[in-house]
């Protein structure tokens, strides 16, 4: 096989031999195989390689996004010591965001999705009134999300994607908590949410599937999860890939208190088996679940937000079958530790390599080595 230095010698040759006309064709020829050749190629890293963790997380009084790192995956510090790293108002169309979650997809590339949606809009001053349209359509009443990718955490695209402008049919009342999973069948990446259908409908669990891009659904929301009561709301999906190829969902059951549940499925997007225990160890409620997996352990983590709190913090469970789980407490209240943030919400966890996780904490001046 020709070398790229090689190939763009040949074609340089046939520039000198042939006519005007196929110069430009050969430029162009140049152009995209330097564009091929030249682009990085990330990939999916091997989990020796993986060596340190990135917290996602949001605050209320902002509504921007955060980040925190950790080496170990029991202490983290967030790299811009407890301020955003991206505002809210920068990025979103309700000028903020709420929800944020990471992960990894096949490509190598970390999507990051977020609810386009600021709940105290009126106070800060972006609207006149308390929702962005009347308070028939429920509480906190959004269209969509603000999509992200990046191959390294530091270069960014963005775009919104407002579900009722893509699908105006569907009369969406609210869309919360959008998180991403790559789908092998669909080779695809499926993004998966909580979304209510009119203003008098229930919050239910569904999925649709992005293009490569990252910047806009190719297909129209579906089904992910039904309860068997449908007088009860239910939000917040979680999934990971368990070891034997099955698909472990958590979510939001909001019961007396409302709690995290669990289902399994061979499908990533269809038939989740409903199991009727709460396996989260909170007394009051908690949301937001997200289950990430110890670096070089058979070991996976559930982190959930308990806003039933005060001070606000999440709580943590650890499992390795992924039937019975182990209370880790609450931040700086057991084995977790946050060094320089508190009050953090709906956070998601992903892991980075020792250079992913370098590069990120030079970016921001954190002084922290891996």
């Amino acid at each position: 096989m020709l070398t790229l230095q090689k190939t763009i010698l040949f074609i340089l040759y046939l520039i000198i031999l042939m006519k005007n006309t196929t110069v430009i064709l050969a430029f162009a020829l140049i152009s995209m195989i330097c564009s091929t050749a030249c682009s990085p190629k990330v990939g999916m890293p091997n989990e020796k390689d993986l060596e340190a963790y990135l917290l996602t997380y949001f605050k209320d009084n902002t509504h921007g996004l955060y980040f925190a790192l950790s080496k170990d995956g029991y202490s983290f510090t967030d790299i811009n010591n407890g301020d955003p790293v991206v505002a809210g108002d920068t990025i979103a169309q309700q000028k903020g965001i709420r929800d944020p979650h990471i992960t990894r997809g096949n490509d190598g590339a970390f999507y990051l999705a977020m609810t386009d949606l600021h709940i105290s809009g009126q106070r800060a001053g972006y609207r006149t009134t308390r929702w962005e349209r009347d308070d028939s359509y429920g509480w906190g009443n959004n269209r969509g999300f603000v999509l992200m990718k990046s191959f390294d955490l530091v270069n960014w695209t963005r775009h919104q994607v407002i579900i009722q402008d893509l699908f105006p049919e569907l009369d969406v009342a609210c869309a919360w908590a959008p998180q991403t999973i790559y789908d092998p069948e669909e080779d695809k990446m499926m993004l998966y949410f909580t979304m209510r259908i009119g203003g008098d409908g229930k919050t239910k669990l569904y999925y649709a599937y992005t293009d490569n891009d990252f910047s806009t659904l190719v297909s129209r929301p579906q089904i992910l999860f039904n309860y068997p009561n449908e007088a009860i709301q239910i939000l917040d999906a979680d999934i990971v890939k368990m070891p034997d190829g099955n698909y472990f969902m958590t979510y939001v059951a909001q019961e007396n208190p409302g709690g995290i549940k669990k289902a399994v499925s061979k499908y990533i997007n269809r038939d989740y088996v409903y199991e009727e225990p709460q396996i989260d160890f909170e007394d009051g409620a908690c949301e937001a679940p997200n289950v990430w997996k110890r670096n070089g352990e058979n070991k996976w983590v559930l982190m959930y937000d308990i806003f039933s709190v005060r001070p606000h913090n999440f709580g943590f469970a650890e499992t390795s079958d992924f039937e019975t789980f182990t209370d880790l407490g609450h931040f700086d209240a057991g084995v977790m530790n946050r060094t320089n943030f508190s009050v953090q919400k709906h956070g998601s966890i992903v892991s980075l390599t020792k250079k992913e996780a370098q590069q990120l904490a030079k970016k921001w001046g954190l002084d922290m080595v891996f």
